[in-house]
């Protein structure tokens, strides 16, 4: 059977300059958001993903007609307003499909929208988007694994979308959007404040909604009776970011990453800096430095701006090499650690108990064959390959490509010995029992 995984051999410093894609986790809800807009929307930035493309089906099921033009923005047109379902073949695949609820349910009072889906890293329950859209006055029963609401008119309320591990991100974006057309003045408190909901409020407001207290757990939405269309574009992917950096980290070397916000990602660069690498941070860039093994320090993933459950994986390949011993935990998806398992072939030494997991580093990993259980287990197993000593071969990239562009390209521009390719057979890495080079040699910080 053929099967299409990535080919890293260990052991290659990085260096150059790679510049980070639009956000993901920004471009979902705002593409769901596009729904309430009444007059056409042009898009630029966005990341061209498998997420992506499955929304721009969903909303293609819903009556949305997408075309990317000749310089790369996607203008986007209501074509038929009539629809209202999101069927489960769809939405199953992703979860941020269930995006699409609140702005069907504002704009064309009903949506039929299926449980979602997405990666396997724990439970993660709509309640808190039902109950809010219950309060701002929807009628919401579940049928056949559907979720069914429907309202005339939505009446402005107080909601609270904060959860037991932190506030809903999705659940906000489902209630920001509703809000923007019900009656009167809705309060969200315990808001989340994620730069991708900062972004779909930046988004809303060019379409005409009166928005207040984006980026604070307390947002003000005065609703209209109609918005418009918009241009806009995407923030720079954070988490893609995150990865880059931590790349370089892993693999030691020299790499610039252009097109980001530094202050995304602030949590981030203290906690790197914990380890030892040098950074130069500027204005839309920052330039990593790596000598030597890291030191060991301790992780909490934590919702923003702590740093990010979605990077808790590519800490952990990080940390298995790391001088002594270290602690992550996950206070946002306390079971996200699938990955440990594909690690630990590689010869990390990590010991989970309830949301923590131990590492205890090692001079070096050791190429093998593994698996993406998610999207950013993925990510983790590509950076541990880059350090390991031989061959490591993943599969499962249909995980990874939900979430970067093209990162193998990107990787291999850096130096990284990397590339696609299609495997038939068995799968055996070829692990080379000979000495590696060094992964890092003496170089200067700034």
């Amino acid at each position: 059977m053929a099967m299409e995984c990535l080919r890293i051999i260990g052991g290659k410093r990085l260096a150059g300059s790679v510049r980070v894609s639009g956000s993901k986790n920004a471009s979902l809800p705002i593409l769901a958001a596009s729904i309430l807009a009444e007059s056409p929307v042009a898009l630029s930035a966005l990341p061209r993903l498998a997420d992506v493309a499955t929304l721009l089906r969903v909303l293609h099921q819903l009556g949305i007609a997408s075309t990317y033009q000749p310089c790369g923005d996607l203008l986007i047109e209501t074509v038929d307003a009539s629809r209202s379902r999101a069927g489960h073949r769809l939405v199953s695949r992703m979860r941020a499909s269930f995006c699409v609820l609140g702005p069907l349910l504002a704009r064309r009072g009903k949506a039929v929208v299926s449980l979602p889906g997405g990666c396997n890293i724990g439970p993660r329950p709509v309640d808190l988007h039902l109950r809010a859209l219950a309060a701002l006055g929807a009628e919401i029963s579940i049928s056949h694994g559907y979720v069914i609401a429907s309202a005339r008119r939505l009446r402005g309320t107080h909601v609270c979308m904060a959860g037991p591990h932190g506030p809903s991100v999705t659940g906000t974006a489902n209630v920001l959007c509703a809000a923007t057309r019900a009656h009167g003045i809705t309060t969200i408190s315990g808001a989340a404040q994620e730069p991708e909901i900062e972004d779909l409020g930046r988004f809303l407001q060019r379409l005409g909604a009166q928005i207040d207290g984006l980026g604070s757990d307390t947002i003000t939405v005065r609703g209209q009776a109609g918005l418009g269309g918009a241009v806009h574009r995407v923030i720079p992917d954070r988490i893609e970011a995150g990865t880059l950096l931590l790349a370089a980290a892993i693999a030691g070397g020299t790499v610039h990453v252009e097109g980001l916000i530094p202050a995304h990602v602030s949590r981030l660069l203290e906690a790197l800096d914990a380890t030892g690498v040098s950074l130069d941070v500027g204005t839309g860039h920052i330039t990593i430095v790596a000598c030597g093994r890291p030191r060991a320090v301790q992780i909490t993933a934590l919702p923003y701006p702590g740093i990010p459950s979605d990077l808790q994986a590519q800490w952990m390949a990080l940390l298995s090499l790391a001088d002594g011993q270290s602690i992550i935990r996950d206070e946002v998806f306390p079971g996200r650690f699938l990955h440990a398992a594909e690690l630990s072939r590689m010869g990390a030494r990590i010991e989970l108990l309830g949301s923590s997991a131990t590492i205890e580093g090692l001079p070096r990993l050791s190429g093998a064959h593994v698996t993406a259980t998610d999207l950013r287990a993925g990510a983790a197993l590509v950076l541990a390959g880059l350090a390991a000593r031989g061959t490591t071969v993943v599969s499962g990239l249909e995980h990874l490509d939900r979430g970067y562009v093209n990162l193998h390209e990107k990787l291999s521009r850096l130096g990284a010995n990397v590339e696609r390719r299609i495997f038939r057979g068995p799968i055996i890495a070829d692990v080379n029992d000979r000495p590696a080079a060094a992964l890092r040699r003496p170089c200067k910080r700034f």
